[in-house]
């Protein structure tokens, strides 16, 4: 057994809670600007800022609608929509009013949004569109708790303001002063890769001690100079907790509700940080990719990307990057480095990356071109950010160290438990699933693989319950070779096989943007379909040498023998994704056991 702490920056104390940094800013840097947001406007500009004290004005207003409505304190409010101002504006508000936010994923279909409300007992629901307020109409039959429903979209933020000018505002201040650390602040459900979502409890302590310990560690990217472009999904707690350290930090941070415009919004905002999970980066990676091969520049590429990954190698040595490769580098930091870095903006150092390995080669490769890749670890049981790369002290390959405040344990058996402030309270009425998870003494088992090596930096190795046992008793972790084998740019997903049968194979889906490419320079029709290409001779031998890299990883015994490519790609729509784009490995497994069961024919 192995154990790491790292000592709290920031205790919080017990009648601290969330909006607490609101106020405080509108007080200490009222015309700071805090987000940038849509106007709406047929004329004039597109975008407008909005202030510390502008937005605390909003909150607070938006938090007296509330109270006008009937909304308690400890009542439970869902909100399903898009990641835009109001969804930051609406959570505000929530706890300001004393009530408990419960985010509900935009994509999710009637029976999750059901079971969501139903189990938490929300008493209200905000929505976005007219097709969750059709959605939330055809389960309310099921909700007998649930009253009012306000719908963005239809004005519904301002049918709260109008009807929250009837409540005295000193009431807002009454029942923030009413708040504790200990009371709840959130339950965010689960994304459900296995089973029904569980409702995971999160008090105003559990996040203000996360964030308020991360920011002191990684200034350069939560200052008051700073911005961010959020588009991940807010439901999420990892884009929760990006949106509670702006403003924390009194950063400035812009909204992307459709991440289609994500190219463009990026280079007209020019923010200094982004956050974002390892397929995104991954997509930025093959995409510059295959534009170069496709400009007849492939060659340039290839010898740029060497250099960027060896230059990021260096700098983890003593003596750094010599001056041959420095040179070298300076030379194509002209010619590719900061084209890459102009797709985000310009400005963009640094990024946060999680929600999955990363791996680090992509590590090596953007931090050679001039953008830090920030790895880290969290669940929503965590709250979510439990460990992180800093500036200061980045190991690539690994999600860092233990962020101030938190302690992390390796089991015998390889597991990582959690402890600290950040530890979630349990999982909403389910006793026993809280049992399972927390241990006597408040530690968290995270259900998850690992190792600390003596300076205290985290590497993930795989999922408990999805380690694969073969017919041979080789125990093998489907993730490190999961994460080679979609290194390659041709592949989207991998999903490893192989329980209690004699070998390891894989089921493998293909990039649907990088595919048409791949299709001209094979002397193939670019729209054909990959049900017709699955056995295609040269497809196959590009997809193999993904497998070939992926299986220098692993030992003989744990190597991929087989592998099947898949007629599409998952999705989020077809049930394979969670909305935080993780593979549901049962439903792969359900959908696909046909395939699977014809792959051990053999």
């Amino acid at each position: 057994m192995r154990e790491f702490s790292v000592p709290p920056v920031v205790t919080v104390g017990d009648a601290a809670n969330l909006t607490d940094p609101v106020w405080e800013n509108a007080e200490t840097a009222p015309d700071t600007v805090q987000f940038v947001r849509p106007t709406g406007a047929a004329q004039g500009p597109a975008w407008a800022d909005v202030t510390c004290r502008q937005f605390r004005d909003e909150v607070a207003a938006v938090a007296r609608g509330l109270v006008a409505a009937g909304i308690r304190p400890g009542d439970r409010i869902g909100l399903m929509s898009r990641t835009r101002y109001e969804w930051t504006l609406v959570d505000y508000a929530i706890w300001a009013a004393g009530g408990v936010t419960v985010p509900i994923y935009e994509t999710s279909s009637a029976e999750q949004a059901a079971w969501i409300l139903s189990d938490s007992g929300a008493v209200a629901c905000v929505v976005e569109t007219n097709a969750h307020a059709t959605l939330l109409a055809g389960v309310r039959d099921r909700l007998p708790d649930l009253g009012q429903v306000w719908q963005i979209d239809l004005g519904g933020v301002d049918d709260l303001v109008a009807a929250g000018e009837q409540v005295d505002p000193a009431e807002i201040d009454r029942r923030r002063a009413g708040l504790r650390s200990s009371d709840v602040a959130t339950i965010i459900y689960t994304s459900g890769t296995t089973g029904r979502p569980k409702g995971c409890v999160l008090t105003h302590r559990n996040m203000y001690a996360d964030i308020a310990n991360a920011v002191p560690v990684l200034p350069n990217l939560f200052n008051p100079g700073a911005s961010t472009l959020l588009f991940l999904p807010l439901a999420h707690a990892f884009a929760r907790l990006i949106q509670i350290g702006v403003v924390y930090a009194r950063a400035t941070m812009r909204h992307c509700a459709d991440t289609k415009n994500l190219v463009a919004e990026l280079q007209e905002f020019r923010p200094t940080f982004v956050l974002s999970v390892p397929r995104v980066f991954e997509k930025v990676y093959n995409a510059a990719k295959q534009k170069a091969e496709g400009d007849g520049k492939g060659g340039i590429f290839a010898r740029a990307e060497q250099v960027a990954i060896a230059y990021s190698e260096a700098l983890e040595t003593s003596r750094g990057p010599g001056l041959a490769l420095r040179a070298q580098h300076a030379v194509f930091d002209r010619l590719v480095y900061a084209k890459l870095r102009a797709a985000l903006g310009g400005r963009c150092r640094d990024a946060i990356s999680g929600g999955a390995p990363l791996g680090a080669r992509l590590g090596h490769f953007f931090r050679g071109i001039g953008v830090t890749v920030l790895e880290g670890y969290g669940l929503t049981e965590t709250a979510p950010a439990a460990a992180a790369n800093l500036p200061s002290a980045t190991r690539i390959g690994t999600v860092g160290r233990p962020l101030p405040g938190v302690s992390i344990r390796i089991e015998d058996d390889g597991e990582i438990l959690i402890s600290g402030d950040l530890i979630f309270q349990g999982y909403w009425h389910n006793d026993e699933a809280t049992a399972d998870v927390l241990t006597g003494d408040g530690w968290f088992r995270t259900g998850d693989l690992g190792q600390l090596d003596n300076d205290g930096y985290l590497t993930i190795t795989g999922r408990k319950k999805e380690i694969i046992v073969t017919a041979g008793g080789k125990n093998v972790a489907p993730a490190v070779l999961e994460d080679q084998v979609r290194a390659h740019p041709l592949v989207s997903q991998c999903v490893v096989v192989g329980d209690r049968q004699p070998f390891i194979a894989a089921l493998v889906t293909l990039d649907e943007e990088a595919l048409p490419q791949w299709l001209e320079s094979a002397g193939l029709p670019r729209d054909t379909p990959v049900e017709e290409l699955r056995g295609h001779e040269a497809l196959r031998r590009e997809v193999q040498k993904a497998v070939d890299v992926a299986n220098q990883a692993v030992s003989k015994a744990e190597a991929i023998k087989v592998f099947r490519i898949l007629p599409r790609d998952f999705t989020e729509a077809t049930g394979e994704l969670t909305p935080s784009l993780k593979v549901k490995r049962q439903v792969v497994h359900k959908t696909y056991a046909a395939e699977i069961a014809d792959i051990y024919r053999r």
